[in-house]
């Protein structure tokens, strides 16, 4: 008999998780290949990359608004290697004073991702503000792991983010 098999997964399992595996495989060779400090993946099944951050979505407004708002082509600042867009002209003047308040953590990778040793796209809709910072998560599944333990997650990821930038 098959060893996977006996393991107790039936062909359709074992099909899914070969399928899956090549997948991450291959969508970790595309984020590894490159490591700017701010996450400028597309939130596309490739994730390959743009210029701005955080798919164009205003960073201010998950602190002012408390919601994820799409920012304007007519207003850009360009800050750490990417171009952030915002809603209006007082969130792109906040985020001039003070772009590191302002700014996702890890970069705007997705927090629990970090964690785990990856650099991975994120859904902007995917948010948390916690004690004044803003961290982003890869889809809803992976944020509802991410709130079960988000001081023990930040933990683990600041001690990952640097050497993931690096690799």
């Amino acid at each position: 008999m098959h060893p996977v098999i006996r393991s107790g997964l039936s062909r359709r399992q074992l099909i899914a998780r070969l399928a899956l595996g090549s997948v991450a495989a291959l969508y970790g060779r595309v984020v590894h290949a490159a490591q700017p400090r701010i996450n400028t993946l597309k939130n596309s099944f490739f994730a390959s990359r743009t210029d701005t951050a955080i798919n164009g979505y205003d960073t201010v407004a998950y602190f002012t608004q408390g919601k994820p708002v799409k920012g304007l082509d007519s207003l850009v600042v360009d800050w750490m290697g990417a171009k952030w867009k915002f809603s209006t002209q007082a969130n792109l003047e906040l985020f001039k004073a003070k772009p590191e308040q302002y700014a996702p953590q890890y970069g705007g990778y997705c927090a629990y991702g970090v964690a785990q040793g990856y650099l991975v796209k994120v859904e902007p809709e995917q948010f948390t503000v916690r004690e004044g910072k803003l961290y982003l998560n890869y889809d809803a599944d992976v944020q509802s792991k991410w709130l079960k333990d988000p001081e023990g997650f930040n933990r683990e990821a600041d001690k990952k983010f640097e050497a993931l930038l690096k690799q």
